[in-house]
């Protein structure tokens, strides 16, 4: 388990992100910041979505997106229709990937960002977050009759990441520190990258843990992977939006609170992680303690407070 120490300098990284978000201009028609202004004129929000993210964002067996990070959008796209006076918003899905995510925002393609995208200072630059919607780290995926235990354990073999990832410079930093050799190949999302490890193109797959369960749930691969090794990195997830909009930014953060207040936001977890998907599988991982912390610290009801 990793040091408190950490995942308290985690929360308070992710609460310094927060308040990077709300600066500079706001602008726009009718008083409203650029991006409310866009999407008021056009009665649409544009989310963001990853196809194989679960329980994240991913695809039904319908082809539609769907999830947890999706649902939490699709709250805040209500709060956005409170702020612009238009309770008739319409909803337009956008295919995003690990590598152009954050252009996707940056070049206005995306309104909201719902996908499994961890909240940095690097990233905090150029993006806005959300509070603090779960949190993750990297490990490891191997074969179940593979001896590796830690990322030593991987000296001189290949391992997969995917691209634009957090858990792409965590792997590289650390084969850098500890001189491991490692042959890095990169996927160009969390499915091609599982792929390369069935096909025997790598030893073993990085990425956030939580994401590594979610494969092999829905792979159904208990029997042939597992997830394996001590924490390489701390990943604070959130929703992410354009930076420089502080009415966009208050939107986003009251929607977290109102779920807070109204004591949804842990169920709304675990339907998601604890109860069976709406494609059958069940992930079955527990609210982190410092998760569920987080969440009561936007309980803003007056039970809260007594």
């Amino acid at each position: 388990m990793r040091p408190s120490t950490v995942i308290s300098g985690g929360l308070l990284l992710t609460a310094c992100l927060l308040a990077t978000g709300a600066s500079a201009q706001t602008g726009g028609s009718e008083g409203l910041s650029p991006t409310l202004s866009a999407i008021k004129s056009s009665h649409t929000v544009r989310l963001g979505y990853r196809e194989s993210s679960p329980p994240f964002s991913f695809l039904d067996q319908a082809n539609r997106p769907i999830g947890y990070s999706l649902e939490l959008c699709e709250a805040i796209v209500e709060e956005i229709g409170v702020e612009v006076d238009d309770p008739n918003l319409k909803i337009g899905y956008v295919k995003v990937t690990s590598d152009d995510r954050i252009d996707a925002v940056l070049q206005n393609k995306i309104d909201l960002e719902c996908g499994s995208t961890t909240a940095n200072a690097e990233r905090g630059k150029r993006v806005a977050f959300s509070p603090l919607m779960f949190v993750a780290g990297t490990k490891l995926m191997v074969p179940k009759a593979s001896s590796v235990q830690s990322l030593t354990d991987l000296k001189g073999k290949t391992i997969v990441v995917t691209k634009g990832t957090t858990n792409e410079q965590a792997i590289q930093a650390a084969d850098k520190k500890s001189a491991l050799g490692l042959t890095i190949v990169v996927g160009a999302d969390h499915e091609q990258s599982y792929q390369m490890l069935v096909d025997g193109k790598a030893d073993a797959f990085a990425t956030d843990d939580i994401l590594l369960s979610g494969l092999i749930v829905r792979h159904k691969a208990q029997d042939k992977f597992r997830v394996t090794g001590d924490y390489l990195s701390y990943d604070p997830y959130g929703i992410m939006f354009r930076k420089g909009e502080p009415q966009l930014t208050a939107v986003v953060d009251r929607t977290f609170r109102k779920l807070g207040s109204n004591h949804d936001l842990v169920p709304l977890y675990n339907k998601w992680f604890t109860a069976r998907l709406p494609t059958g599988e069940r992930l079955n991982v527990p609210i982190s303690l410092q998760l569920e912390e987080a969440f009561k610290a936007m309980d803003d009801s007056a039970s809260a407070n007594n």
